[in-house]
């Protein structure tokens, strides 16, 4: 018999090594009257019970097409699996089937065997799976795999949602030390009627403007304090808000991962993260209507490589931050050798006036645009309504680099924004080898600067003359 050993690592490894000839993914419209929500109070706190073409990485197989067949699942001397249909699951995509899914959550979490031991809840292949709002609680015993390989939906819409369960978040891991989400399977958030719902900042479908206002929808995914977290293969799609967000971890992986929703979804970031830091976002796929990863407050220490972003979204972006006055600090994030397409943004830093803290520490290397509206760009007047005043107080942005992005853009913006604070400047940008044209051959578009300081380290296009002396120089 294989044995596992005790290291949780080399366990994962293990696991994904007998299933990676399964796990083979690699690889516009605009979002109108943006409402953005990121912010560390988006959610009740706590819960409550090298890239270097043009092309992205290819998806394969279809995660929908059930003529696939599962990821295999082992019966090793070292492994107790937990197949939801034992305690009760249908699976037929009516039944609920919460209740089932809890007390198999339960029954791996407290798993007393030898140490040696990993618990697998497994969804299985070809079944559909009902789950109202949940929350799957930590620390376990052993190592979790939550392994993935059949449908998981809620009720469809708010209509049928239980009253009194919280409409801010559907499936919540909280307080686990040792966890993978794999599998060859789907999680669908069935986002469409949150998404019609009259609050909700769009347009309907007769172009008139939606009424906006306070509006709770679920986020599909959250992992709150919790590390040694690792998902791969997974397809999570149509989230009703957010769908995968990350507040309060610590060491977490993530690989070969698809998000996808319409690019007129609103408020669907893909994945979002606060106050966490260890973060690896590698080798995946967003698709979306907001975000494709959106970084809070309160976050260090995130990779990004080979992510495909795109078509349709807001491209990544660290913020919003500093709203409400607060404080917040974001540091050493970097993107690398990866691809933006048809998106609203490239890469992006974006700030309310009237906020303190710092971004500092942060490289954009080797990025790929497609016809993106604002390929670079730093926000320090962010604002979400037509009324916003100007304050003295800014996150002060410094240690920017962005190196080696090219493309092409849509030449109704700037192809570079350093919109920065009166009378907190951006500092310490440095910009090299940018080679940015227009999506459809006109004239190149000057990059715009307002109280930015750095220095341009080669040759680029378009010329970035705008970008002054750094003060500290002077």
């Amino acid at each position: 018999m294989l044995k596992i050993s005790r290291d949780p690592f080399l366990r994962f490894t293990t696991l994904i090594l007998i299933t990676s000839s399964l796990f083979s993914y690699g690889t516009e419209a605009r979002l109108h009257y943006y409402n953005d929500i990121h912010n560390p109070n988006s959610y009740p706190e706590p819960p409550y019970s090298s890239f270097s073409q043009s092309q992205p990485p290819s998806i394969s197989p279809d995660p929908d097409d059930l003529s696939q067949p599962p990821s295999p699942c082992q019966d090793l001397d070292q492994e107790v699996v937990h197949d939801v249909r034992n305690y009760g699951a249908v699976g037929d995509g009516i039944t609920d089937d919460t209740d089932a899914f809890k007390t198999a959550w339960d029954s791996a979490c407290s798993n007393d065997e030898d140490n040696n031991t990993v618990s697998i809840l497994l969804v299985p292949f070809g079944f559909t799976f009902v789950i109202h709002s949940t929350i799957f609680t930590g620390p376990c015993r052993s190592y979790q795999y939550f392994q993935v390989d059949g449908t998981i939906v809620p009720r469809d819409g708010p209509e049928p949602w239980p009253s009194g369960f919280n409409k801010r978040q559907w499936l919540v891991f909280y307080r686990i030390e040792g966890m993978a989400l794999i599998g060859n399977g789907v999680i669908d958030g069935r986002g469409q009627k949150w998404w019609d719902l009259p609050c909700k900042p769009h347009r309907n479908v007769n172009k008139t403007t939606a009424l906006t206002g306070p509006c709770e929808s679920p986020a599909a995914l959250r992992f709150f304090m919790s590390s040694n977290l690792s998902m791969q293969g997974v397809t999570i799609k149509n989230s009703p808000q957010f769908h995968m967000t990350f507040d309060g971890c610590h060491e977490v992986h993530i690989n070969s991962l698809r998000i996808t929703s319409p690019p007129s979804s609103p408020n669907t970031d893909g994945i979002h993260i606060e106050n966490s830091n260890s973060v690896e976002i590698h080798n995946s796929v967003i698709s979306n209507g907001d975000d494709c990863v959106s970084i809070g407050s309160g976050s260090y220490n995130i990779d990004i490589l080979n992510l495909t972003c795109g078509p349709g979204g807001h491209g990544i972006s660290i913020g919003s931050l500093g709203n409400q006055n607060s404080r917040a600090c974001v540091s050493n994030i970097t993107v690398r050798d990866s691809f933006i397409k048809f998106s609203d943004n490239g890469v992006r830093i974006k700030t309310w006036q009237g906020g303190s803290g710092s971004v500092s520490g942060v490289t954009f290397d080797n990025i790929q645009m497609d016809n993106v509206r604002n390929p670079i760009i730093i926000d320090q007047y962010y604002c979400t309504s037509k009324n916003c005043p100007n304050k003295t107080n800014a996150v002060f942005v410094n240690d920017v680099v962005y190196q080696s992005i090219k493309g092409t853009y849509d030449r109704r913006s700037p192809p570079m924004h350093f919109g920065c604070s009166n009378n907190v400047p951006c500092v310490n940008l440095t910009v090299s080898d940018i080679d940015l044209v227009p999506s459809k051959g006109e004239m190149v578009v000057d990059p715009f600067c307002w109280n930015a300081y750095g220095v341009v380290d080669e040759f680029s296009v378009p010329s970035i003359s705008c970008l002054k002396s750094d003060p500290s120089t002077l």
